[in-house]
């Protein structure tokens, strides 16, 4: 299959943002490590400790003296790593935020989690997910074409740049912010690029901001239902959850090279048109709107994917949807084909296949996932993120907090991937296998298509490791032993650096694996 068009406003990179580019298919088309399996020892991984929450690995374009550096955004501070050795070239404490956790009491927070038992464990990690987690913002951020460092906060954009562009060890300095006007409601979530060079955000009330990257100008439209229901959903959720994490719109979005932007409400999916002076939500400019299964009524926790580039391939968007059992579900995002009926059980005519992620357990009660489905060619896949069991007294809304703070623990950790694939000459979507052996708590998996593997962050026998599994049958091919919770991906996503190796994010630092 054709790959993704590139973006040129992105840094020429393979991990400029938040799931690689502005399709969001977390794959790369080069090779990544290829085994054995084995225990790493410490000169065969690289551990920079930061501070608190640094998932993302945005990886520049190459400075003047051919230099890259990994621009990385935590809850505390912004920083600037080697590429090479993961060295901190520069740090930025976040102006008005909390200061900085001394690394001490980071080292102690880990030892918690690995030493403490039983519902010990638990308060602990409730603790730290209270302390760490609450309020978090800016979790996506993407790096341009000029290396230029954008995220969004809850209410602003921020731009970062090098106090020297030549020098990739130059201070950090903030260029500037934009505050959205009063009347775009609702708190920052996501973050991408149009084709023509203006930032998309998204808020959670389900407005689109097109923003100019000199922040001279914006446009924005609130999607369909919007006005009527965000706020009062909003405002329930945050009752119930006790945090804003499950707003109306609460992932990010995927951009074509048409710049059309795509993006999920709590129950219908939405593509909105962008013609470079007006954004429109209008069906006669191409926009549409459609309601997916939402059987659990918390709305889609996945960023949607797009998948198909070539002129003679099937074109779709990819999202798991918000049924008690999520399905991988994909939507024409052209026009539907004239002859296509509308499948059984699907609530829109533009659900062109929908792939229940029941891990081979047709009878399987429950299962969601808040990790972005895994797409590349016509196969997307998705990880089980349900704990192996539910202590009694924690609530349901709690459960997740099992998989992102202890998943290494044997008695919670799931197992489960699953993943489908569209047959272009018959039209539908087909199983393409299941792997119920291999673990995902809470990883977003990413694939090395020239080496046809999948990666994530799993664990063994209660250490976190590295998990490759074959993307086109799903057998485990091997597997990296890293160690205890200072490896644990906390929710960020694997990825494959411009060389090959494993980056990734995690609860207080960042990882290289040396193979």
């Amino acid at each position: 299959m054709q790959q993704p068009p590139v973006n040129p406003f992105l840094a020429p990179s393979g991990n400029a943002m938040a799931h690689g580019r502005s399709d969001q298919q977390d794959n790369v088309p080069w090779a990544g490590p290829e085994g054995p399996s084995e225990v790493l020892d410490a000169d065969s991984v690289q551990y920079t400790w930061l501070t608190p929450c640094h998932f993302g690995c945005m990886i520049s374009g190459p400075y003047p003296d051919g230099r890259r550096v990994i621009w990385s955004n935590g809850r505390q501070t912004i920083n600037k790593l080697d590429y090479d050795t993961l060295e901190i070239l520069a740090e930025h404490v976040i102006e008005g935020g909390e200061g900085k956790t001394p690394q001490a009491e980071l080292e102690d927070n880990l030892r918690g989690l690995d030493e403490k038992e039983g519902w010990e464990a638990i308060e602990h990690a409730i603790g730290l997910s209270l302390k760490y987690m609450t309020g978090l913002d800016g979790v996506y951020a993407l790096v341009d074409c000029d290396n230029t460092f954008f995220l969004g906060r809850k209410d602003h954009a921020v731009a970062y740049v090098d106090s020297d562009p030549t020098d990739p060890a130059s201070a950090i300095a903030e260029r500037d912010r934009w505050y959205k006007p009063d009347h775009i409601e609702g708190f920052f979530v996501g973050i991408n690029i149009t084709f023509d060079g203006w930032l998309v955000m998204t808020t959670d009330h389900g407005w689109v901001v097109l923003l100019k990257r000199d922040f001279s100008e914006y446009r924005a439209i609130q999607i369909r239902g919007g006005a009527e229901d965000a706020a009062a959903y909003c405002a329930a959720k945050a009752e119930d959850y006790g945090h804003t994490g499950f707003g109306w719109v609460r992932t990010s979005t995927c951009v074509d090279d048409d710049n059309s932007i795509y993006l999920s409400s709590c129950d219908h999916h939405h593509k909105v048109v962008w013609d470079g002076e007006r954004l429109s939500i209008d069906e006669a400019d191409g926009a549409w709107s459609f309601p997916y299964r939402n059987g659990a009524q918390n709305g889609s926790g996945t960023t949607p994917s797009l998948m198909g580039f070539g002129p003679d391939e099937d074109h779709f968007v990819v999202f798991g949807d918000g049924d008690e059992v999520v399905n991988i579900t994909y939507a024409w995002r052209d026009e539907i084909p004239d002859e296509w009926e509308q499948l059984p059980g699907a609530p829109s005519r533009r659900i062109a296949g929908l792939g229940p992620a029941n891990m081979g357990d047709p009878d399987l009660p429950a299962i969601q996932t808040e990790q972005s489905i895994t797409v590349s060619g016509y196969g997307a896949m998705t990880v089980n993120n349900e704990p192996a069991m539910l202590p009694e007294g924690i609530p349901v809304r709690g459960k997740r907090l099992l998989c992102f703070m202890l998943g290494h623990k044997p008695e919670y950790t799931p197992h489960g991937l699953h993943k489908y694939e569209w047959n272009p000459v018959e039209r539908r979507l087909e199983e393409a296998w299941v792997n119920n052996d291999v673990s995902s708590p809470n990883s977003v998996p990413f694939v090395a298509q020239a080496s046809d593997l999948v990666y994530t962050c799993g664990s063994r026998d209660g250490m976190w490791t590295i998990e490759a599994v074959n993307w086109s049958t799903g057998e485990s091919v091997f597997h990296y032993v890293l160690g205890g919770s200072k490896f644990n991906t906390l929710g960020a996503g694997v990825t494959v650096d411009d060389d090959g190796r494993i980056l990734y994010g995690t609860m207080y630092g960042k990882v290289r694996i040396l193979r």
